[in-house]
C-alpha cells in the first residue's frame, strides 16, 4: 500500500545552536514537516533542494550570517519567493531595519514563545496561500481567455492589446492603480462566452441572419455563467465585464439594454478598448482602419455607444495607447 503523502507545510529551521533547534522542533513538529540546518551554506543547499514553504533563520551564525543567507536566497529565482522569518536575540531597531532590507518578512525574538512562533508562522503561510490562490485565479482567467480566442477569428494579440488599452483608459478616467490593474487582469475574459456559440455561427464568413445574431448575442450571458459567482473581486469584475461589455450608453446594447451609468464602469471601459482594437486591426473580412478614422468614429459615438467621460479619458490616454499598439502589432499588420 502506497503511504499517504505528508501534506503539511514544510519549514526549514536554521540555527547554529542545537538547543535552539530542539526548542523549535518541539513547538513546530506537530503541525509542520521540518528540515534543519546549522549554518547558512547548508540552509542555502536545503532551500534549493527541498523548496520549503517558509524559513526560520537565525542571524548570528558562524560562516555566512543569517542576513547574508537571506540576501542570497532572495537573489536566486528558485528561492526568492520563500518567506524568511528571522529568529534572533538581536532586537535593536537598526537590526530589524537591516533584516527587512534584505528581504525578511518578520522577526521573532529569542527566547522564543511557542504561541508567538506558531502565530507568526501561520500568518505568513496564510499570506503565501492567498498569493498562490490569486496567482492561480489569474492563470485560470488568462487561459480561459486564450481558449475563447481559439473559437473566434481574433488574433492572439488582440486580448493582450485591449487589456493594456483598458488599463490606460481606466487610469486616465481617475481609477486607482489597484482597480486598473484588476481590470487589466479581468479583461481577457470579456469574450469567454463565445466558447458556447456554435462554430457555424461564430466563424461564419458572411453576414449573420437575424436568428443567428440572436444566438451570437447570447455569448454575454454565457460568459457570465461560465465565470459564475465567486467571492474574488477579480472574478466578480470579470463576470461584469463578460456580461455587460456589449451594453451601450444610450440603452441600445445587449443583453440587458442598460442605460448610462447603470452599465458597470469596467464594462464601459472594455467596450471602448475592444472597439478601438477591433477597428484598427486587420481581419479576414476587413482591412484595418486608420487610427484617425477610428478615433473620429469613437468621438461620433460619444453619448450613443460610449460613455462621454470615458471617451474624453480615451483621448487623453491615446498617446500611450498608440505606443502600446505599435509594440504589440500582429505579424500580418
Amino acid at each position: 500500500m502506497t503511504p499517504l503523502r505528508d501534506s503539511r507545510p514544510k519549514l526549514l529551521v536554521v540555527d547554529d545552536e542545537p538547543l535552539n533547534l530542539q526548542v523549535l522542533r518541539q513547538i513546530l513538529q506537530q503541525d509542520y514537516q521540518l528540515l534543519f540546518a546549522r549554518d547558512g551554506e547548508k540552509a542555502l543547499a536545503l532551500a534549493q533542494a527541498e523548496r520549503p514553504d517558509l524559513i526560520l533563520l537565525d542571524i548570528m551564525m558562524p560562516g555566512i550570517t543569517g542576513l547574508e543567507t537571506c540576501q542570497r536566497l532572495k537573489q536566486q529565482p528558485e528561492t526568492q519567493g520563500i518567506p524568511v522569518i528571522f529568529v534572533t536575540a538581536l532586537s535593536d531597531d537598526r537590526d530589524e531595519t537591516e533584516g527587512f532590507a534584505v528581504g525578511c518578512v518578520d522577526y521573532i525574538t529569542k527566547p522564543v514563545s511557542a504561541p508567538i512562533v506558531l502565530a507568526r508562522v501561520k500568518a505568513q503561510l496564510s499570506l503565501v496561500s492567498a498569493e498562490t490562490l490569486r496567482t492561480t485565479r489569474l492563470q485560470v482567467i488568462q487561459r480561459l481567455g486564450r481558449a475563447a480566442e481559439y473559437k473566434d477569428n481574433e488574433t492572439g494579440l488582440h486580448v493582450i492589446r485591449m487589456s493594456h488599452f483598458a488599463r490606460e483608459i481606466a487610469l486616465a478616467a481617475g481609477m486607482g492603480e489597484a482597480d486598473a490593474e484588476e481590470l487589466f487582469n479581468a479583461a481577457p475574459m470579456h469574450d469567454v462566452g463565445k466558447m458556447g456559440i456554435p462554430d457555424a455561427i461564430l466563424c461564419k464568413p458572411g453576414k449573420l441572419t437575424p436568428e443567428e445574431w440572436e444566438i451570437m448575442k447570447q455569448h454575454a450571458r454565457i460568459g457570465a455563467e461560465i465565470i459564475g459567482d465567486d467571492s474574488s473581486t477579480l472574478l466578480q469584475m470579470a463576470r461584469r465585464v463578460a456580461l455587460c461589455h456589449h451594453e451601450k450608453w444610450d440603452g441600445s446594447g445587449y443583453p440587458q439594454g442598460l442605460v448610462g451609468k447603470a452599465i458597470p464602469i469596467e464594462a464601459r471601459i472594455i467596450a471602448l478598448a475592444d472597439v478601438f482594437d477591433a477597428l484598427t486591426s486587420k481581419r479576414p473580412y476587413k482591412e484595418a482602419w486608420p487610427i484617425e478614422t477610428t478615433v473620429d468614429y469613437i468621438k461620433n459615438e460619444s453619448g450613443k455607444q460610449f460613455d462621454p467621460e470615458l471617451v474624453a479619458a480615451f483621448i487623453q490616454a491615446l498617446p500611450k495607447i498608440t505606443a502600446i499598439r505599435a509594440q504589440l502589432l500582429d505579424p500580418a499588420d
